[in-house]
């Protein structure tokens, strides 16, 4: 162990010293922060909602025979969806059928009878004005032609009767086969051929991703600038940078209590159906107005873990100065706690370490000397 600890005591005597901050001058650009306008906006979150969504269901009781499409197919208004047992029901079909052709057949038959009790009242009413017969077999006569007529309108109303239960039969009938309800795709399906299903139990559930909804609530100081049909730039995560455009549908009338905020719904277009319902997005309301604000190069900006801030130049040497930022428009940033026409550091500002000097040069010396200060931090000139 003594040999070693000598060992290690002459190997480091010879080991260069490894260069600290001080050692380094830093060409830098710099910049001023300036007077300018921002839109007014308003970040929120949300999640991608289907602007169309229903559960299809049976309106019979029934065992299911045949589900015509599987998860993610695509569905066509009007389409059958899907089929119950029905044997039964076309039987019943058939035997209503089989009524309603016999109250026909009675309605046909009472006409025929009541046609011939008239023919019968009428040549009565004759032989009664000559005399030949008696009042009594006349009215006798007038009485059944009545009667026949009573049986008319009797076999009249069992003959609709019978077409109204036949009409019911045919519409449960065509219940058993369920068709789409609208367009879109199958987002579930919650049965398989052979269960028994209910009014109440769902078969799929239909999405219509053409329009998207995600539902945000914004801060009650400013829910007055907001407008239906304001513009809403939309980011999903999925998607890296690719900005989406929507705009505000719908504005709640009643804020929440508890939050003191107002629900507002954002549709957004979904042409080619990339997104997806549930998606995580970051909403940017455009409050369509401007407010003055400070801006400074998004370059001049700089991070000590997460406090943002800027460097001010101090007789060569570079000194934080933290601040709270805002928009960014362009190449530039919103800030706060700066004024304009203060001077910053901008090209070069990321690669300050405490104790550096700076040194500041025109845009295209400086982009030269930031190669080399760049190179001279890489990990192949720290191994030399």
């Amino acid at each position: 162990m003594r040999i070693y600890s000598v060992y290690q005591k002459e190997k480091g005597t010879g080991a260069p010293k490894r260069p600290t901050g001080g050692d380094r001058v830093v060409a830098v650009g710099i910049a001023e922060a300036r007077n300018g306008s921002v839109r007014d906006e308003i970040l929120l979150t949300g999640s991608l909602r289907p602007k169309e969504q229903v559960e299809v269901t049976a309106k019979v009781t029934g065992r299911m025979e045949k589900i015509a499409f599987e998860l993610g197919d695509p569905v066509k208004k009007g389409d059958l969806i899907a089929v119950l047992e029905s044997d039964e029901l076309e039987q019943q079909v058939n035997r209503a059928n089989a009524a309603l052709s016999v109250a026909r057949a009675s309605s046909q038959q009472r006409h025929a009878q009541l046609a011939n009790s008239k023919a019968d009242v009428g040549r009565a009413e004759m032989l009664l004005k000559e005399g030949l017969i008696p009042r009594q077999d006349y009215e006798s006569r007038t009485t059944a032609y009545q009667v026949v007529e009573a049986q008319l309108q009797l076999a009249h109303a069992q003959e609709r009767e019978a077409q109204a239960q036949l009409d019911e039969l045919k519409i449960r009938l065509s219940q058993s086969k369920i068709f789409a309800p609208m367009s879109g795709h199958v987002a579930r399906r919650h049965v398989d051929v052979g269960a028994l299903v209910t009014p109440s139990t769902p078969i799929i559930s239909l999405v219509n991703l053409a329009t998207l909804v995600t539902i945000a609530n914004v801060p009650e100081r400013e829910v007055g600038k907001l407008r239906v049909g304001n513009k809403a730039t939309i980011e999903v995560d999925a998607f890296g940078n690719t900005r989406f455009t929507g705009r505000v549908a719908r504005i709640g009338p009643v804020l929440d209590v508890s939050t003191r905020s107002a629900t507002v719904e954002v549709e957004i277009p979904n042409p080619d159906g990339g997104l997806r319902a549930e998606m995580f997005v970051r909403v940017m309301l455009d409050l369509g107005s401007t407010r003055p604000a400070v801006l400074i190069p998004r370059e001049a900006l700089v991070y000590r873990g997460q406090q943002a801030g800027v460097y001010l130049n101090q007789s060569g040497t570079p000194v934080f100065m933290p601040v709270d930022t805002g928009l960014t428009v362009d190449h530039e940033v919103e800030v706060s706690s700066v004024k304009a026409g203060t001077i910053v550091i901008a090209r070069g500002a990321t690669m300050l370490r405490e104790g550096d000097k700076i040194r500041v040069v025109e845009d295209k010396d400086a982009s030269a000397s930031l190669q080399e200060a760049s190179s001279a931090l890489s990990p192949k000139s720290k191994l030399r």
